[in-house]
């Protein structure tokens, strides 16, 4: 298959590794962030099994960066968040939220720091370089708010170490988890972290010259083939499993942080103010009104992630919707997340989800599904 074959058009971005991405077996793709995005390489349970066995490498190029930079960069940074960035070093990452007036989502992405004035937001899919930029208008704060010309790869998967030390050598191993690190590959110039979407040992590799993508991909090909390393795209099985959040499925800018159970990401005890302090402030002292939970829902193997939101039901009455379910192979039962009312969210409880085959039994579970404690991907 060529990639004239997809038919695209011009007013959605591709990525430095399209073309490889479709050398090396893409069939189907997605937007995401205004670009398009590898989804299919052939069996999804085949590239989990991969993933979770060997390692795979993912086209995650839409995790576009907006560059803060300028002498006020962390404190406007600082604005944007509800999480405490106070402790954050030079080469660390954090994840954390960014809020709206009202205490809203609007994104979830990893936070880079490459210097005292230099941050990356690692972002999910929505608009943030246009929030970022409007904020910054009446903040009276000197920043430069910019989208730079970085890629991001995430190499992910238990021999993903390995591969990393055959690329960069030994000394690449001492990277810990959520920090980062600046390199050359070849004469490719690199930022690579110890993070990923995947609940699995993994880093991602952001590229910062668009023109060496094709070269940067068949050379971390090329290493990762004698580990078993595969082309792929991020496993919606393991990262349900994970309990891992989709932006626009699990959370949006109607979900605040305490539905999700997210409090440690919010600190309003700080001096810095931040947007939607005063919003998170009134929901905790009010509580919430509905929550995260896990669901496991009976039935034959789902077919695939689902594609609507479900309703759940008790007793007739709608108290909830699952936001993302999945069939895991390994776990061998149906999997989801979803939000329902906060009196109904109760371990243990079953409700009916109204899948798309009909009306079915579920159960509410703790989540994660798997490695709660996140073990794999810190070890």
């Amino acid at each position: 298959m060529q990639a004239d074959d997809f038919g695209f058009g011009t007013q959605i971005r591709k990525s430095p590794y399209f073309d490889a991405t479709v050398r090396w077996g893409a069939q189907g793709f997605s937007v995401y962030n205004h670009m398009y995005i590898p989804r299919d390489f052939g069996d999804p349970e085949m590239n989990f099994w991969t993933l979770v066995n060997d390692a795979i490498l993912c086209d995650v190029a839409v995790e576009r960066q907006v560059e803060i930079t300028g002498p006020d960069a962390a404190k406007f940074t600082q604005m944007l968040t509800c999480r405490d960035l106070s402790k954050m070093s030079v080469g660390q990452c954090k994840y954390i939220l960014i809020t709206n007036a009202d205490g809203g989502i609007l994104n979830d992405p990893i936070l880079l720091r490459l210097a005292e004035n230099h941050f990356w937001i690692s972002l999910a899919d929505s608009d943030i370089l246009l929030w970022a930029q409007g904020v910054a208008v009446n903040s009276g704060l000197d920043v430069t708010i910019r989208e730079p010309d970085v890629s991001p790869l995430q190499l992910q998967g238990p021999k993903s170490g390995e591969i990393m030390q055959a690329l960069f050598g030994s000394d690449i191993a001492d990277l810990r988890y959520y920090w980062l690190r600046e390199v050359e590959l070849d004469g490719i110039p690199l930022i690579v972290s110890r993070t990923g979407w995947s609940s699995e040992l993994g880093y991602e590799i952001y590229l910062r010259d668009g023109s060496k993508g094709d070269l940067l991909w068949e050379t971390i090909m090329a290493a990762g083939m004698p580990f078993g390393l595969k082309p792929g795209h991020t496993s919606s099985i393991r990262r349900i499993e994970g309990g891992m959040l989709s932006y626009h499925a699990d959370a949006d800018m109607n979900t605040n942080p305490y539905e999700l159970g997210l409090d440690r990401l919010v600190n309003l005890d700080m001096e810095a103010e931040f947007i939607g302090k005063s919003a998170l402030r009134r929901i905790k002292e009010q509580g919430v009104s509905r929550n995260q939970v896990g669901l496991i829902i009976d039935g034959e193997p789902l077919k695939g992630p689902n594609t609507t939101f479900w309703a759940i039901n008790l007793g007739g009455d709608a108290i909830g919707k699952v936001t993302s379910a999945v069939y895991s192979p390994r776990l061998e039962r149906n999997i989801a997340l979803a939000i329902v009312s906060a009196e109904h969210a109760n371990i243990g409880m079953n409700v009916e989800v109204v899948t798309n085959s009909g009306p079915v039994r579920a159960t509410i579970v703790e989540r994660p599904f798997y490695d709660p404690k996140k073990q794999i991907a810190a070890a």
